[in-house]
């Protein structure tokens, strides 16, 4: 029995319902029955004719002030012609959720059409856009965060924002604190429900993409409910487990006509059907008792309430991208969302729109590296019997030498550990690379503006024992020719040497791919550090202050930061993904080679330019302060010093402000922030067995995520 606080709830909510159209077509009857072309009304309302057919034909909805004339004028027109040509019409019907925008806008190719939506049907309270959905009180932990970024518009088409979080008591919990009943039994229904009756999904990011697919997150018990097991029982990696395709649920899904990938039903499961004509089908699943969300990237979320757990992943819907998988997945997809292989172009011949490359992007089709650049299991390598060598750019793993320790360094009481943060995404600012396949040369002369591999003899350059060698991961002097990425090549360059490559694999074709992938995740990593208390207007003492205790201020918003985080670093090793599984034999191809983003010149492009702009710190640290690195783990650096704060050796003008050239501390990508402190003893004593202090001086392991 409703209660009378509920009827006046839903009461309330109908009178601030936004004024309702007729449908579509019942609009295009009243204009044609006042004698208005599209056009005679196209400048009445200061809008284009297309406008006015996407208006009547249901692509797209008006918003005010034009909402409000338009049915002014439309009622009056209904007054004056009724429907046929009795009684006045019945009384509009709610207005269908509009469609995407016309095909040369959004066209993305025959097997990716734009996603609709059907008109939300509340369960519970009429559902608009300003008030979406039923609130109930959610047992949750949630703290409120002032919001330092602007809140994204809401899409009419989805109102309820990317995602849901599934109970067992059959409660949806969506962003913003809404709480959708969603009566199903099986995963079928949940499929139907989700596209026809949820209102959940999330626009494209780029005019030429395709809208997210609505998320749905099941709780264990929501698992059961729906007859799946509460855990996947198997003796291959996690991300390998599925269920048989004898299991009930699978079953299930394929009698109703219903497809999975062929990653098969798993901790993140794609049903969908094929798209008909521009209608995408297609839920995405991610079940929490399974390990969909990985404790490295999402600390403690798996743990959290319901509610909880749809605002860390719906923040991060918002920022970043809604959840496809793994963060490093999540990371791959977002370059795609963000650079489309495909735009709509006009055939010249026929004036027909059709598929077209979509300038910048990586294409439609995969492409085979260099051998070089390729892994040595690769069959581009196998099927020639490549024995040149490989690119060997990856991230730092150097210890100093204890031998080079001074006695005044060994006095300092401190080891104090400096992290760069997101280093890599701040490589992928304005980073060009190749777009083409790679093209053979012998003898080529050096140029950097070129992206490619370059065979090039280094061993005669010679830099302070101090510091480790920019040219390898481990710090060591190259000891003959060997293949390197532009960067390492041009820093060579940089530091006064001169460079005759042996051989060379370079593309003609080039861009700035990363640039809108990496705007976006800074952009989600400055807006969360925001939130939680660290602002790029803070000096740096209070910047340090922040950082010690923001973990603290919103433990939903600190694992969001941390999901950022794994996104950069797990994408870029996706991109550059290794064969899986036990079965797999050497020269075989693999699922992630047939996949454009299979780039590893663009992750050895990134992972050199990181490392050279570590060096290059590292040099400048070293000209103007004297000191020299003990340790570097990827963007991770420890320094003695006489203090426990950077502050105590950092260098810094007379006016106070950081001395360009070196670690600056910051909440930006690229500058610094503490890793921790511990004592020179302490450190020295790693060095001798050979052990990384940087890998520990925080008291945990760091390490390049390749992805999964």
């Amino acid at each position: 029995m409703a209660t009378e606080e509920e009827l006046f709830a839903s009461v309330d909510a109908l009178l601030e319902e936004e004024p309702q159209l007729p449908p579509p077509a019942e609009r295009a009857r009243l204009r044609e029955a006042a004698g208005i072309t599209q056009a005679r009304l196209a400048v009445a309302l200061k809008t284009s004719t297309q406008s006015i057919k996407n208006w009547e034909n249901g692509r797209s909805e008006p918003k005010e002030p034009r909402l409000t004339a338009y049915q002014r004028l439309l009622n009056g027109w209904a007054a004056k012609h009724p429907a046929h040509g009795g009684a006045p019409a019945a009384a509009p019907a709610p207005a269908a959720a509009p469609h995407p925008e016309p095909v040369p806008d959004t066209f993305t190719g025959p097997t990716a059409p734009e996603a609709e939506t059907a008109p939300v049907k509340a369960t519970a309270a009429p559902v608009t856009p300003e008030r979406p959905a039923t609130r109930r009180p959610a047992t949750s932990s949630r703290r409120p965060t002032a919001r330092k970024a602007a809140k994204p518009a809401v899409d009419p088409r989805f109102p309820h924002g990317p995602l849901a979080v599934l109970d067992g008591d059959g409660s949806a919990y969506g962003v913003d604190g809404i709480v959708l009943d969603c009566p199903v039994t099986t995963v079928p229904e949940l499929v139907e429900w989700t596209l026809k009756e949820s209102g959940l999904g999330a626009a494209k990011l780029n005019r030429y993409g395709k809208d997210s697919d609505p998320l749905i997150v099941l709780t264990a018990a929501a698992a059961v409910k729906l007859g799946l097991p509460e855990h996947l029982e198997g003796h291959e990696q996690r991300r390998s487990l599925r269920l048989p395709e004898d299991h009930p649920v699978v079953k299930q899904v394929a009698k109703a006509k219903w497809q999975l990938t062929q990653r098969g039903f798993g901790p993140w499961a794609r049903i969908y059907r094929k798209a008909q004509g521009r209608e995408r089908q297609c839920v995405q699943l991610a079940i929490l008792s399974w390990d969909a969300l990985d404790e490295r990237s999402w600390p403690g979320v798996a743990d959290m309430e319901p509610a909880d757990i749809a605002r860390v992943l719906g923040v991060y819907a918002q920022r970043v991208i809604t959840p496809r998988g793994s963060t490093a997945v999540s990371g791959l997809e977002l370059m795609t969302a963000l650079r489309p292989p495909t735009k709509a172009v006009q055939d010249p011949e026929t004036g027909n729109w059709v598929s077209g490359y979509n300038s910048g992007s990586l294409g439609t089709e995969p492409m085979d590296p260099a051998p070089p650049e390729a892994t040595a299991e690769h069959p581009v390598v196998v099927q020639s019997g490549w024995t040149g060598g490989f690119l060997n750019e990856e991230a730092y793993q150097w210890v100093r030498s204890v031998d080079t320790l001074t006695d005044e360094e060994c006095m300092l009481p401190y080891a104090v550990g400096l992290d760069l943060n997101t280093a890599f995404l701040a490589a992928a600012a304005r980073l060009v690379v190749g777009l083409s396949a790679p093209d053979h040369f012998h003898a080529p002369k050096f140029n950097p503006k070129i992206p490619g591999s370059w065979l090039v003899d280094l061993r005669h350059i010679e830099l302070d024992p101090r510091l480790p060698s920019p040219f390898t991961p481990d710090g060591s002097r190259p000891t003959g020719p060997a293949w390197y990425q532009t960067h390492t090549v041009a820093y060579a360059q940089e530091l006064g040497y001169d460079v005759h490559p042996i051989e060379a694999y370079l593309r003609r074709e080039t861009g700035a791919y990363l640039d809108p992938w990496h705007d976006r995740l800074k952009t989600a990593y400055v807006d969360t550090l925001a939130d939680l208390g660290v602002t790029r207007d803070l000096d740096d003492r209070a910047f340090l202050a922040a950082m010690e205790q923001h973990k603290q201020v919103d433990p939903a918003l600190a694992a969001v930061l941390s999901a950022i985080k794994a996104t950069v670093k797990g994408g870029v090793g996706k991109l550059r993904e290794r064969p899986q599984g036990r079965h797999y034999k050497e020269g075989e191809r693999w699922p992630a080679l047939e996949r454009p983003t299979w780039r590893p010149d663009v992750r050895a492009a990134v992972i050199s330019k990181a490392r050279v702009n570590m060096h290059r710190k590292l040099l400048n640290m070293s000209r103007m302060t004297g000191l020299f690195p003990l340790a570097v783990l990827s963007d991770c650096v420890v320094y003695p010093s006489p203090g426990e704060s950077p502050l105590d050796f950092l260098p810094y003008a007379a006016s106070g402000k950081p001395q360009p050239g070196g670690f600056r501390l910051g909440p930006t990508p690229g500058l610094a922030k503490l890793e921790g402190v511990q004592s020179m003893l302490w450190a020295v004593d790693l060095m001798e067995k050979d052990l990384n202090p940087a890998r520990h001086i925080k008291g945990g392991d760091a390490v390049l995520d390749e992805g999964e």
